[in-house]
């Protein structure tokens, strides 16, 4: 049996988030809190159902969902009030790793065919309101997507007859013998729907129940057992903990059997403190949470090696690192593109939030877009005039200057590095 996934979903409607489909009534005021509280607290993956009917409102909603993908440190899915390749577009920039196609309209019928070709089947989904839709759009289905949403409660063992496309499967049954069931399926690779998608959903205490019913849920698993670690006395290892992105070291905690698989079982980094004499979630007062993205051991067994998605600062003093004070020698970060780019990005964020009287940076922001969009074409213009002459050095100058005016142009849009990164990897 594979791995199965809760996947709770969001239905939008009015800037709002709403029950269900044909249930109107508001559940939670603020979308994006409500989808960090579903990332911050075990869901595996978020589909966001866009109940717009007006094109000012499905506008609202894909700014809403770009907010979400700021925030939330799971996967995506997204659709509704889809009417063109463009509104496809929005989505998938919008940061969702899959569009979502409502196989129930004609108009996302003829969609599909050339959305894959211009995007990949990989990042399509279709939706389908009863097993007729997958038996009448077979072919398209399994050619042209990568995930199929299921809106109804049906034969659920037939799907593997009909098409191997994974399945996710939207209820709004909150019977757990029937969640159970549906999670046993073959072809089903997660749950949405009621249950999953309540506002304090645990999801942990969902996937142990799970568990207990023979159901293996998504979650880091650990290849060595820690009793194979070598400890201290007191049954603790020490755990370096490093950015994963910048590969800078953060912090120097413990961790004892308890912590490290509440850690494995989370997703999120906790410890053992020492001090208090009792396990401590990091973040869980301050919400700078990290979130795993690998745990290595050394030769000795007797260290562990974290590389984590760090929110905010890591140290209780509100630097980044809890190792900012010198001692000896210099640490230089040169050699480290992207937190270059990081620290140049954040002076330009500062100056527009800050204004320092005499900065060309405050000029460009003053000047407005007309005159950003006036320099990053004249920079553009001396890097290709530069690349024409003999000497590579004045292609390095002129690059810096493209990026510093293209990295203006980003902060007054509102678009971060990760944003950038993110898209450069699903490429």
């Amino acid at each position: 049996m594979s791995y199965k996934k809760l996947i709770p979903c969001i239905f939008i409607a009015d800037g709002k988030a709403v029950r269900w489909f044909h249930d109107k009534t508001v559940i939670a005021e603020d979308v994006i809190e409500l989808a960090k509280y579903y990332s911050d607290h075990g869901a595996d993956e978020l589909i966001v159902f866009d109940l717009s009917d007006s094109d000012e409102e499905h506008e609202e909603a894909i700014n809403m969902m770009k907010r979400m993908n700021r925030l939330i440190r799971i996967p995506m899915i997204a659709g509704g009030n889809i009417k063109r390749q463009e509104d496809i577009k929005k989505i998938l920039y919008a940061g969702a790793k899959r569009a979502m196609l409502n196989f129930s309209k004609p108009e996302s019928v003829k969609l599909i065919e050339d959305a894959a070709k211009r995007f990949g089947k990989e990042k399509l989904a279709v939706s389908l309101n009863d097993f007729d839709g997958l038996f009448k759009h077979q072919h398209l289905i399994q050619e042209y997507c990568s995930e199929i949403v299921f809106m109804h409660r049906l034969d659920l063992n037939s799907i593997m007859n009909v098409t191997d496309v994974p399945c996710v499967i939207v209820t709004d049954t909150e019977e757990k013998s029937e969640l159970f069931k549906i999670l046993k399926c073959t072809g089903v690779k997660g749950l949405s729907g009621k249950y999953v998608s309540q506002q304090n959903m645990d999801f942990v205490t969902f996937k142990d129940e799970c568990a207990a019913e023979d159901i293996k849920m998504t979650s880091f698993e650990s290849m060595m057992e820690f009793s194979q670690f070598k400890t201290n006395d007191q049954g603790l290892i020490p755990v370096v903990v490093q950015h994963y992105k910048t590969q800078e070291v953060l912090m120097l905690a413990y961790m004892n059997e308890e912590s490290f698989n509440q850690t494995i079982k989370t997703g999120k980094m906790t410890y053992f403190s020492r001090s208090r004499q009792k396990l401590w979630v990091k973040g869980e007062t301050s919400g700078h949470f990290q979130y795993v993205k690998s745990l290595t051991i050394d030769c000795d067994l007797d260290t562990l090696l974290a590389k984590v998605d760090q929110i905010g600062a890591a140290c209780h003093t509100g630097n980044p690192t809890c190792f900012f004070q010198p001692l000896v020698g210099t640490d230089y970060d040169e050699t480290n593109p992207l937190r270059i780019f990081e620290s140049v990005y954040q002076t330009i964020l500062d100056r527009k939030e800050n204004p320092r009287e005499g900065s060309y940076t405050n000029y460009l922001f003053d000047k407005g877009i007309d005159k950003i969009l006036k320099k990053i074409g004249e920079e553009a213009t001396e890097v290709v005039i530069a690349a024409k002459n003999p000497n590579p050095e004045e292609v390095k100058y002129e690059m810096a200057d493209f990026l510093y005016h293209a990295m203006v142009l980003m902060v007054e849009k509102g678009l971060t590095w990760e944003d950038i990164v993110k898209e450069l990897a699903d490429r």
